[in-house]
């Protein structure tokens, strides 16, 4: 098996900043998992630092639009770790689901591969 984009769709808001950090970090936990077993998680939580911004900037960001920022992402993935449920990843899950994606629900399901050669590798390998 070959590396996977994987999206990671779990909680991100939450009733306080703490539980949206905690969100947040299980995420962030998630993505470095993946990463150790040889794919490329995509974590859609880190849009958190560019919310904190919006809010300082007093920019109008809100629930749709991050759903939108990050929708061309579930669709470029190749698959989908659900991470836990929200009103957002399942409709992310759905979407995954209908596009024909394979979906992780743990992930001891994730398995482990040889990561793909990417570009940026040839390029740390010159210097």
């Amino acid at each position: 098996m070959k590396s996977l984009k994987i999206y990671v769709a779990g909680p991100y808001t939450g009733s306080t900043l703490e539980e949206i950090e905690e969100n947040v970090q299980r995420a962030m936990e998630a993505g470095l998992k993946i990463w150790k077993k040889g794919h490329f998680p995509y974590i859609p939580h880190l849009t958190h630092w560019p919310d904190i911004l919006a809010r300082e900037l007093e920019i109008d960001m809100d629930w749709t639009d991050y759903m939108n920022w990050h929708a061309p992402w579930v669709d470029h993935c190749d698959a989908l770790f659900l991470l836990a449920e929200s009103k957002g990843a399942l409709l992310e899950y759905n979407r995954a689901k209908e596009e024909g994606k394979r979906v992780f629900h743990s992930l001891e399901e994730i398995p482990n591969v040889e990561r793909a050669r990417t570009w940026a590798q040839d390029c740390v390998d010159e210097e």
